[in-house]
């Protein structure tokens, strides 16, 4: 089933957590958090104004996104856990950059 958002909000499907701390402790999944971040699978046109003008929302499918912790609402499509939410929930989106070189003198 295809789900298309209205307004200004998103679907979001959670990006589940690493199993192993940087430390490399495993972490059993009683004591795991629910993750904050999430990619974007579904967009919505916009919201409107005051005007009536629509304004288009910043996000495309496919984004890796960061969220709080108790946003969106969560629903089940089709065997699916994902988030609804509005565009305003979302605080950032991830974007991979090289590192940069650190000359040596």
């Amino acid at each position: 089933m295809k789900f298309r958002p209205l307004h200004d909000r998103v679907v979001v499907k959670r990006i589940e957590a690493e199993d192993k701390s940087t430390g490399g402790i495993i972490i059993p999944d009683s004591a795991k958090e629910k993750p904050s971040q999430g990619e974007i699978t579904a967009v919505g046109p916009g919201g409107r104004d005051e005007a009536g003008k629509l304004i288009p929302i910043d996000l495309q499918i496919g984004d890796r996104v960061l969220f709080g912790k108790w946003s969106g609402i969560e629903v089940k499509l089709d065997g699916q856990d994902l988030l609804i939410m509005k565009e305003g929930d979302i605080m950032g989106v991830l974007v991979d950059r090289p590192v940069a070189k650190k000359k040596v003198a």
